[in-house]
């Protein structure tokens, strides 16, 4: 019985010998591990809902389609199917890069434009408001115009440096005023074709030309309109327009165009954005 016990026992230890479980250990988990997990976690979430408001969604869904197949007929030894999407593999890296090139800036852009850089490379949680003077010499201008059916575009620059607009433009630098708005916006006036570029509380630039935005925004609107959410896509600014079809007045901000707004429903909407500042502030200085 004994000698039985006893074979039983040295086979159990030579089994647990040959598994060599000195062999098998948990790794020690780092701190900076943690943070990378972390880091590269919200860069693949950023990543996916981009691409999920981008038509750069189909070009993933088609990516991982041919990525299926590809593990499919190596295993398969599908040999020739595999051959064509290797070289295809190949090639076809540039041309995504080439052909989705304003799909990757726009996203860089947006993670640049993203709550967690602003809170790194800013200084200051408020957001920039257009001053109440400012604002109702812009809004002037807008309905008179609206009025007379007679197109405008206005960018109020915030915190994003718009250099690239304003190379477009020509130089002015003047108050802001209801009269110089109306006049610069003037039909077959030198200066009325593109936008006005508002900086610092003064008018900058006109005629700027700004990038067009390839996002479904209705059938009804033309250039103009195309024009103002394309540059909010790329900025914070708060663009006006003004509908010469119609003579209504707009606002795009952060890629969302406003449409067909009164002036005290504009100006409600600056007074909001004002009490949320004066929130961010209290809480940035730890005030209730």
């Amino acid at each position: 019985m004994s000698a039985s016990i006893d074979g039983k026992i040295s086979g159990i230890n030579s089994f647990l010998e040959s598994l060599n479980l000195s062999k098998f250990s948990i790794p020690s988990i780092r701190i900076s591990d943690v943070v990378d997990i972390l880091i590269v976690a919200i860069f693949i979430y950023i990543i996916m809902n981009w691409i999920r408001e981008t038509r750069a969604w189909s070009l993933f869904k088609g990516i991982m389609v041919i990525f299926i197949l590809s593990i499919l007929s190596f295993n398969l030894n599908l040999y020739t199917t595999y051959w064509i999407i290797e070289q295809t593999f190949s090639v076809g890296i540039m041309a995504i890069l080439i052909l989705f090139q304003p799909e990757f800036r726009k996203g860089l852009e947006q993670i640049g434009k993203g709550s967690l850089t602003k809170n790194i490379f800013n200084s200051s949680t408020q957001d920039q408001i257009i001053p109440k003077n400012v604002l109702d010499e812009i809004l002037t201008a807008c309905f008179i115009m609206g009025k007379a059916k007679t197109g405008a575009i206005i960018v109020v620059e915030q915190k994003v440096a718009l250099g690239d607009f304003e190379e477009s433009g020509i130089p002015i630098d003047a108050i802001v005023t209801n009269q110089l708005l109306i006049n610069i916006f003037e039909n077959k006036t030198p200066l009325h074709d593109g936008a006005v570029l508002i900086r610092n509380n003064r008018i900058k630039r006109a005629t700027c030309i700004l990038p067009l935005t390839q996002s479904e925004i209705g059938l009804d609107l033309g250039t103009r309109h195309r024009a103002s959410v394309g540059a909010s896509e790329v900025c914070d600014a708060y663009i006006f327009v003004v509908s010469e079809e119609t003579g209504a007045v707009s606002i795009a901000h952060n890629g969302k165009l406003y449409r067909n707004l009164t002036r005290q429903q504009i100006e409600d909407m600056f007074k909001q954005q004002e009490k949320q500042n004066i929130k961010k502030i209290n809480i940035w200085k730890g005030r209730s």
